[in-house]
């Protein structure tokens, strides 16, 4: 993550090492949980049919760059496990760096109907988790175990 320096482990291309180091980056010490707010649960609730629909994957980053003349923009090219690539586009360039998630492995929803931001289509939508810390928005984009196969389905 941007926020927190550090020096890059040996063995950084490591697919292992890098989900470890996907928590060792942001890992600046304890956080004092006293401090941080979260919004507050939804009031409504989703019936299981309509929850049901939404298609979560795990999806592999094959690439990710930033999108020219946006202050927000990363556009990911990721492997969905279905053989063509997908894009999405996600607004967390104030949290990443673009070269620090190629490799990694995330959660998508996969089946949003496209949607044209900057003239590029995005495909997707990739899934974060933001608090407040002291005033300050966090953001951590969710990465799991690096031997889940682009394609698997959440449930």
């Amino acid at each position: 993550m941007k926020s927190v320096g550090g020096a890059a482990s040996a063995d950084e291309g490591d697919e292992a090492s890098g989900f470890a180091g996907a928590f060792a980056a942001s890992d600046a010490g304890p956080i004092d949980f006293s401090k941080v707010q979260i919004e507050p649960l939804f009031a409504d609730e989703v019936d299981f049919d309509t929850f049901s629909k939404s298609d979560f994957r795990a999806v592999k980053v094959l690439a990710c760059e930033e999108v020219p003349k946006s202050k927000k923009l990363l556009q990911f090219r990721l492997d969905d496990g279905s053989g063509n690539e997908r894009v999405i586009l996600s607004g967390i360039k104030e949290f990443y760096d673009p070269e620090e998630l190629v490799g990694k492995t995330c959660i998508a929803i996969t089946n949003l109907p496209p949607r044209k931001m900057m003239g590029i289509e995005s495909c997707g939508m990739l899934i974060s988790a933001i608090h407040e810390e002291e005033g300050e928005e966090k953001l951590h984009l969710l990465m799991v175990d690096p031997h889940i196969p682009a394609g698997a389905k959440l449930y």
